[in-house]
C-alpha cells in the first residue's frame, strides 16, 4: 500500500503549477473582458442602441442629456445678433428721421443683408470644420500604417490619463489593431477631440443662423411697423426686446440645463448691454456725422 504522505509531497509542485496557471488564466480572462467591452463600445451600432433603449419592467434609468449643442449654438448666434443690431439701427434712426416708414425700410434691408451675411459665415465655418476633420482623419490613417509604434505609444498615453496601466491597455490596443477603422475613430475622438460632422451640417447651420437672425430682427422692428410715432415705437421696442432676450435666455438655459433664471438674466444683461452700446454709437454718428 502506497504511503499517502509520499503522494501528498509529490503533488505539491503540481498543485502550485495548477494554481499559478489558474491565476494567469483569470488575469488574462479579465483583460480579455476589458478588451471585449471596449471593442463593443467602438462597434456600437444602431441595433445595439435600439436594444439598449427597449422598455424595462423594472424602471429603466433614463439619462436626460441634451445633445443638440450645435443647433443651439447656431440659434444663439442668429437670435442674439438679430435682436441687437436691427434694434440699434432702428433706435438710432428713430431720432434722426421723422417717418417710421424709413426706419422700417432701413431695418428690413439690414435684416436681409445681415441674415445673408450671418448664414454665409455659418456655412463657411461648418465647411471649414468638415474639411479640417477630413484632413486630420487622412493623416491618422497614414500614421497608423507608417508610424505604427508611435501611434501605439499614443494609445498608452491616452489610457494613462485615465489611470489605466500598460498591461491593462495592451488587449485594447490589440483589439484596435485588428480594426484600423476603429483605431482611427478612437484616435480622432480621444487624441484630437474631433467628432465627425454631419454631412449636411454646413447647409443646416447656414439656414438655422439666417432664419434665427430674421426672427430676432423682426421683434424690435415690429413696433415701428405698427406705430407711426417713432418715440412710442422706440419705447415699445425696448420693452419687447428685453422680454425677447429674457424668454430666449430662459429657453436656452432650460435646454442646456444651466438654469432658466440665471440664463435669462445673463442674456438680458449681455444682450441689453450690446444693444445699448450699438444704440449709443448710432446716436453719436447721427448727431456728429462724418
Amino acid at each position: 500500500m502506497a504511503n499517502p504522505l509520499t503522494h501528498a509531497h509529490t503533488d505539491v509542485p503540481f498543485t502550485r503549477k495548477t494554481l499559478a496557471l489558474l491565476q494567469n488564466s483569470g488575469r488574462q480572462l479579465r483583460l480579455n473582458q476589458l478588451a471585449f467591452t471596449l471593442w463593443r463600445k467602438l462597434h456600437y451600432t444602431t441595433e445595439m442602441h435600439e436594444v439598449a433603449h427597449l422598455p424595462h419592467t423594472h424602471g429603466p434609468h433614463v439619462e436626460g442629456h441634451f445633445e443638440s449643442t450645435e443647433a443651439v449654438r447656431d440659434i444663439v448666434i442668429g437670435l442674439s445678433d438679430g435682436l441687437t443690431v436691427p434694434f440699434a439701427l432702428a433706435a438710432g434712426l428713430s431720432g434722426a428721421v421723422a417717418s417710421s416708414h424709413i426706419v422700417v425700410l432701413a431695418g428690413l434691408a439690414e435684416i436681409a443683408a445681415g441674415s445673408i451675411a450671418m448664414g454665409l459665415g455659418g456655412y463657411l465655418a461648418a465647411r471649414g470644420d468638415a474639411e479640417h476633420y477630413i484632413s486630420e482623419r487622412q493623416r491618422e490613417e497614414r500614421e497608423i500604417v507608417d508610424r505604427t509604434r508611435d501611434e501605439e505609444e499614443e494609445i498608452y498615453e491616452i489610457f494613462e490619463q485615465y489611470s489605466v496601466d500598460r498591461a491593462s491597455a495592451t488587449p485594447v490596443l490589440n483589439a484596435l489593431k485588428q480594426n484600423p477603422t476603429a483605431w482611427v475613430n478612437f484616435m480622432m475622438r480621444f487624441e484630437l477631440g474631433l467628432e465627425e460632422p454631419a454631412s449636411n451640417r454646413a447647409r443646416r447651420s447656414a439656414l438655422t443662423i439666417a432664419f434665427s437672425y430674421i426672427a430676432g430682427g423682426l421683434i424690435p422692428l415690429l413696433p415701428y411697423i405698427l406705430f407711426a410715432d417713432n418715440l412710442a415705437a422706440l419705447k415699445l421696442s425696448v420693452v419687447i426686446t428685453v422680454l425677447a432676450l429674457a424668454i430666449f435666455g430662459a429657453l436656452n438655459g432650460k435646454l442646456v440645463g444651466t438654469g432658466w433664471l440665471r440664463s435669462a438674466a445673463q442674456t438680458v444683461l449681455i444682450g441689453g448691454a450690446a444693444a445699448a452700446v450699438a444704440y449709443a454709437l448710432a446716436r453719436l454718428l447721427n448727431n456728429h456725422p462724418i
